[in-house]
């Protein structure tokens, strides 16, 4: 029996984009180098290889997320327990507002996440550790 697929990609980011502040490159470039928030890159880790990366963001690769979010997780990251604004990208801006959804659902606060992703911060000029 073929599949029937309920809620397809466009609710589910309509939905995330409705939950998740999304904030521009521009804005995130000034909130880079503050104390207060942390950058999360959500790409695969061929992504960084291939484009570079946003330097100082902690790299959680999105299937890792909920682990690594959950202090009683055995693979915890103490960088999800700091008092901080969570910045999530990613390539375009989709998986991020979606893993937003999730961490703001497993009570992680506050949570934004970038507009159009990386992409969009190259785009601006923001700055990029490139890869060797």
């Amino acid at each position: 029996m073929p599949q029937t697929i309920t809620r397809g990609i466009e609710t589910l980011l309509a939905e995330a984009n409705a939950r998740v502040p999304a904030i521009s490159a521009e804005a995130a470039k000034d909130l880079l180098t503050r104390d207060d928030h942390v950058f999360v890159d959500l790409r695969d880790p061929r992504e960084l290889e291939r484009e570079g990366r946003i330097p100082g963001a902690f790299h959680c690769p999105r299937g890792m997320l909920e682990f690594w979010i959950d202090p009683a997780s055995p693979y915890h990251k103490p960088v999800f327990a700091a008092d901080r604004t969570f910045v999530f990208f990613c390539a375009g801006g989709w998986r991020s507002a979606l893993a937003g959804v999730t961490a703001l659902d497993m009570g992680l606060k506050p949570v934004v996440h970038l507009e159009g992703g990386f992409g969009a911060w190259v785009k601006s000029g923001g700055p990029v550790d490139r890869p060797a």
